[in-house]
């Protein structure tokens, strides 16, 4: 029985053998790793996938689709709201130190996922997504640029990101309304030490009007912290680079707190 793509799912199944085969060979994937796949779908990508890892753990928050999938003898799956799932319990219920996280990932919801998969960055070896081209646009974004903002800092802290495929509306059933790329995003070995939810709050007061001077916005709020060190007010946000705005909160919070 053919399955009738969900909307409130955000669901737009790949098609394109092609655009499969070369998102496989970017993932690279190698017998008996631990990896997980966010919204299989119609395992499109699944198949290909536990071809040569031997097994693959799975999450599929639709029911139907995880019915399918369950009689599948290489897959565990996990029928669930990826919002809702520990990936450090996941990578330890799977015996590994550390889990390949990959996935076409709903667009509705793909901002979300990507901080929610922060908190568990410890637990992860590398991150292969399929996503918007805009947002990835926006998650590797330098300095001085349109896209730059808080997505390009928060994430670009904790990972070394790069775009590594274009993938079309065609290769889509429905095809989206928007061009798709494919991200890998590898955890950075030394990142600097800092209270993630300070960061977090810094760098949203900071873009929440990213045309006016940070003395407006930022400078303000460091007033509120008593912040009296040495950090140029007279730019706007996007100016701003990473390494900047880690630091300045590594100095308004202090020693950060253990994860």
């Amino acid at each position: 029985m053919k399955h009738i793509p969900r909307k409130r799912f955000g669901q737009h199944f790949l098609t394109d053998l092609g655009v499969i085969d070369a998102i496989v060979r970017a993932i690279d994937p190698r017998p008996g790793q631990a990896m997980v796949e966010i919204g299989p779908g119609l395992a499109a990508l699944t198949q290909p996938l536990v071809e040569r890892l031997g097994k693959l753990a799975v999450i599929e928050l639709d029911r139907d689709l995880a019915a399918r999938l369950r009689s599948h003898g290489q897959l565990s799956v996990m029928q669930a709201d990826v919002l809702q799932v520990d990936f450090s319990e996941l990578a330890q219920s799977l015996g590994a130190a550390k889990i390949r996280v990959v996935g076409n990932l709903p667009y509705n919801i793909s901002t979300p996922i990507l901080f929610h998969l922060l908190g568990f960055v410890a637990s992860i070896q590398d991150q292969h997504f399929m996503l918007q081209k805009e947002v990835i646009d926006r998650m590797v974004a330098r300095p001085t640029t349109s896209d730059y903002g808080r997505l390009s800092v928060m994430l670009q802290w904790r990972y070394a990101m790069e775009n590594v495929l274009f993938v079309p509306p065609a290769s889509f059933d429905p095809p989206p309304r928007v061009d798709s790329a494919v991200v890998r995003m590898v955890p950075l070995a030394q990142p600097a030490a800092v209270d993630p939810a300070l960061l977090s709050e810094l760098v949203q007061v900071a873009f929440s009007q990213r045309r006016k001077l940070l003395r407006h916005t930022l400078g303000k709020w460091l007033e509120q912290k008593n912040f009296a060190g040495d950090f140029n007010v007279q730019r706007r946000a996007e100016e701003v680079p990473v390494a900047e705005f880690v630091a300045l909160t590594a100095a308004v919070g202090g020693p950060p707190h253990a994860e």
